[in-house]
C-alpha cells in the first residue's frame, strides 16, 4: 500500500534566538531552514506516520492494552508480566510498564504533526496548495488525541512545536470538554482540504476524517445526548458519498485481513500499513507474534507467542454460523505436520494455550522474514467502512431514525451471512426488523463486539457505554474481575513518572 519509505524527521526542531554578538552556527538545521517547500512539510508529516509503526504504539504497547482492558482478550496462564496482568484484569497501577512507554510515544507522533503544521508556515506558496497537505498532519493530531482523551480523560494538549523544554515540563492538565473541542477542530479542517480520495489508505482522506468525527461525536453522546444527532448526520453524509470516497464492504470477510488484497479494498478508511520490513522495534508487526500460536507451522512463522488469546466463552458464545467467527480464530494449528485441534496444543508447547487464537493478524499476513511473524505486510485496520455504517445505526437509534439504523446494521449482518466468497451462505446473523430503542442499541453494540472483534475497539465501547458493572461480573465472557471499580470512570492511571516530573499534572486520576 505504501509507495514511498517513511523516514524520520527531527521532531525537536526549535528556532535559536540570536544577538549580534552570537556566533552563528554553521549547518544548524532549524525550521525556517528546513521547511523551504511542500514536500518538507510532508517528509515531517510522514515522520508522524512513521512513528505509529513503532512497538509502543498500536504494534505492542497500546493495543495490547487496550485487547487485555476488554471482555475480549484474556492472558495466557503462564504470563506474568505485571504490566500485562494489570490490563488483563483491569486493576491498572500508576507506575504500569506499558503506558509509560506508550504515552510518550503518543506525543511524539502528535509533535511530529505540531513541527509539519508549524512548518507550513514557513514555506512560501498557494495557502491552498499548503492546506491540502498540512491537512494530514492535522488529521494524525486528532486521531492520537482521541485515544488519549478516551484513555486518560484531561490530559496535556500541546498544538505547537517544544522550544522551549522547561516550560513545557511543567504544563497543565487541559480539560476533556476543551480536547474534544480541540479534536473536532482538527477533524474539521482535515475534512475540508484533504482529498476525496488518496493512493494509499495509509494516508487519510476525507472519508476517514469524516469517519472519526462521527466516532468522536458517537463517543461524546455519553456527555451530551445531542451529540447523537451530529454522529448520525455525518455517518449519513458519508454513506451518501460511498461512490465519490471510493467506498463500500468487501465482499469476502477474510479479505480485509489478507495482506495481499487489503490495498484494492474499498473498506479500510484509514491503516496502520506494515511492509514487511522493520528496524529494531520500527516497523515491526507484533501482534502477529503475540496472538499466534506457539510452535504452530501452519503460516511459517515458528508459531507465535501465545500471549493474548481470548476466553473459552468468547469463541463458545459466538454463533458457529457466523463466518466472522471462522475469520477471526484460529482453532486448530499444525504440528509435526499434522493438523490438531486448540485442545492438544499444550502437547506440543507446554507454555502454550489450550484456548482458539486469534487469526487476523497471522492468517493472511504474508510472508515474515524475522521470527513469528514480526515482520509481515499486516494493514491494521484504524477506521473501515462497516464501523462506519454501525456508528450510523447506533446514532440512528438514538435520534429516532429508525429505518436508517435497521437499514445499516443489516448491511453488516448481510456480509457476514454470506460466507466466503464460492461459499454456501449461513442464516445468521438474520436480518432484523424495527426494534425498541433499548433493544437496538444492545444489538447494535452486540454486533460491533463481532464484527470488530480484536480490532481495538471494544474497551472503548465498554467505556463509553458503562458496560463494566456487567461484562466484568461473574457472567462475563472472563468471569468476574473484582479489580474492576466504578471509581475508575474508564479512565486509566497518569504515568507515575510523568507525575513525578511535572506536578502540575496532578491530581492523579480518581482510584488511583
Amino acid at each position: 500500500m505504501k509507495k514511498f519509505k517513511y523516514i524520520f524527521v527531527l521532531i525537536g526542531m526549535s528556532m535559536i534566538g540570536c544577538s549580534d554578538l552570537e556566533e552563528q552556527p554553521v549547518g544548524l538545521l532549524t525550521p525556517s531552514s528546513f521547511f523551504t517547500s511542500i514536500d518538507k512539510v510532508q517528509i515531517a508529516i510522514n515522520g508522524a506516520y512513521a512513528h505509529m509503526e513503532h512497538r509502543y504504539f498500536m504494534s505492542r504497547e497500546m493495543s495490547m492494552s487496550l485487547m487485555l482492558a476488554s471482555d475480549m482478550v484474556d492472558l495466557n496462564v503462564n504470563v506474568t508480566n505485571p504490566e500485562r496482568v494489570q490490563f488483563s484484569n483491569v486493576g491498572i497501577l500508576a507506575d504500569n510498564a506499558n503506558i509509560a512507554v506508550y504515552w510518550p510515544k503518543c506525543y511524539q507522533i502528535i509533535g511530529a504533526a505540531n513541527q509539519a503544521i508549524d512548518g507550513a508556515s514557513y514555506v512560501t506558496a498557494d495557502a491552498a496548495a499548503k492546506n491540502k497537505v498540512v491537512a494530514q498532519a492535522y488529521f494524525i493530531r486528532a486521531f492520537v488525541y482521541y485515544h488519549l482523551v478516551r484513555q486518560f480523560g484531561a490530559i496535556p494538549y500541546i498544538d505547537k512545536p517544544v522550544t522551549d523544554v522547561q516550560a513545557a515540563g511543567s504544563i497543565s492538565k487541559t480539560a476533556v470538554a476543551d480536547v474534544y473541542k480541540n479534536i473536532i477542530a482538527d477533524l474539521k479542517f482535515a475534512k475540508e482540504w484533504l482529498p476525496d480520495t488518496q493512493i494509499t489508505r495509509a494516508m487519510p482522506a476525507k472519508s476517514a476524517a469524516s469517519s472519526f468525527l462521527a466516532s468522536v461525536y458517537l463517543t461524546m453522546g455519553q456527555y451530551d445526548p445531542a451529540n447523537f444527532q451530529l454522529a448520525y448526520d455525518e455517518a449519513k453524509d458519508i454513506i451518501s458519498k460511498e461512490g465519490t470516497y471510493n467506498l463500500g464492504l468487501e465482499t469476502d470477510f477474510q479479505n480485509l485481513f489478507d495482506y495481499s488484497k487489503t490495498d484494492a479494498s474499498k473498506e479500510p478508511i484509514f491503516v496502520i500499513d506494515f511492509i514487511g520490513k522493520s528496524d529494531g522495534d520500527q516497523g515491526r508487526d507484533y501482534l502477529a507474534a503475540f496472538t499466534g500460536i506457539r510452535a504452530d507451522e501452519q503460516y511459517g512463522y515458528s508459531g507465535g507467542w501465545s500471549i493474548l488469546v481470548p476466553s473459552l466463552n468468547v469463541y463458545n458464545t459466538w454463533n458457529s454460523l457466523d463466518y466472522r467467527r471462522a475469520v477471526s480464530f484460529d482453532a486448530t494449528g499444525v504440528f509435526k505436520g499434522l493438523r490438531q485441534p486448540y485442545t492438544k496444543f499444550t502437547t506440543y508447547y507446554t507454555a502454550g494455550d489450550n484456548r482458539p487464537h486469534i487469526a487476523k493478524y497471522t492468517r493472511k499476513a504474508g510472508p515474515a522474514a524475522d521470527g513469528n511473524g514480526r515482520t509481515t505486510n499486516s494493514n491494521y485496520l484504524m477506521m473501515r467502512y462497516a464501523e462506519v455504517l454501525l456508528i450510523g445505526a447506533e446514532a440512528a437509534n438514538e435520534v429516532g431514525q429508525t429505518a436508517d439504523a435497521v437499514t445499516w446494521t443489516n448491511r453488516v449482518r448481510a456480509r457476514a451471512r454470506a460466507g466466503a466468497a464460492g461459499g454456501t451462505a449461513s442464516v445468521f446473523p438474520a436480518d432484523i426488523t424495527t426494534l425498541s430503542k433499548d433493544a437496538m442499541r444492545t444489538l447494535v453494540l452486540e454486533d460491533r463486539k463481532w464484527e470488530l472483534a480484536f480490532e481495538f475497539s471494544r474497551w472503548y465501547d465498554i467505556a463509553r457505554r458503562d458496560l463494566g458493572p456487567t461484562v466484568f461480573s461473574a457472567s462475563g465472557l472472563e468471569g468476574a474481575k473484582p479489580a474492576f471499580v466504578t471509581a475508575r470512570k474508564y479512565l486509566f492511571p497518569l504515568p507515575a513518572n510523568e507525575l513525578t516530573r511535572n506536578p502540575n499534572l496532578l491530581p492523579q486520576n480518581a482510584g488511583y
